[in-house]
């Protein structure tokens, strides 16, 4: 089950996650251009989870409707079961290049943004609302740098190289 600071903890561990995933990317990338774009990704990953963490201190000042809570709880587990937005499993030594580490960044950018979108339904301040969706437009933004970066070629060049794992 899943209570408000549930919720919010699952957002702090995608960012940490994504984070985590780009810069260990970071190790193994040669080239400057996927390094820079790296590097920023893992930057705006952790402004992100330190603004959900945040938002879990302010929450927790709120007087917090056990029956609202459990009913969020449900339909949050309904929703994602036991997923865990997290690329741990995932076995970089298999990936054939950067254009497959680039592609597997872009599938768990879209997967965090359809769950903030799902969490906004939560929220209920206007402030914290417009941060959210400041959020997931930060998200979605990093999901077209990651396509143009494929679009361009350059992510085909790194093809050959393979990724350590």
């Amino acid at each position: 089950m899943f209570s408000s600071a549930d919720i919010i903890d699952l957002a702090i561990r995608i960012e940490k996650n994504g984070e985590k995933v780009y810069r260990d990317a970071l190790e193994v990338v040669q080239d400057q251009a996927i390094a820079s774009m790296l590097q920023w990704l893992a930057d705006e990953e952790v402004e992100h989870a330190t603004w959900f963490s945040e938002l879990k201190q302010a929450i927790r000042k709120v007087p917090v409707d056990r029956r609202l809570e459990d009913m969020g709880r449900e339909m949050l587990h309904g929703i994602l079961g036991e997923e865990s937005f997290s690329l741990k499993e995932t076995d970089f030594s298999k990936l054939d290049g950067i254009e497959s580490l680039v592609k597997l960044a872009i599938e768990f950018e879209r997967d965090t943004v359809v769950f903030f979108e799902m969490f906004e339904s939560f929220v209920k301040d206007p402030e914290s609302l417009e941060h959210l969706d400041k959020i997931i437009k930060e998200e979605q933004r990093h999901i077209e740098v990651l396509q143009e970066f494929l679009s361009t070629g350059h992510a085909e060049a790194g093809r050959s190289k393979q990724i350590p794992g």
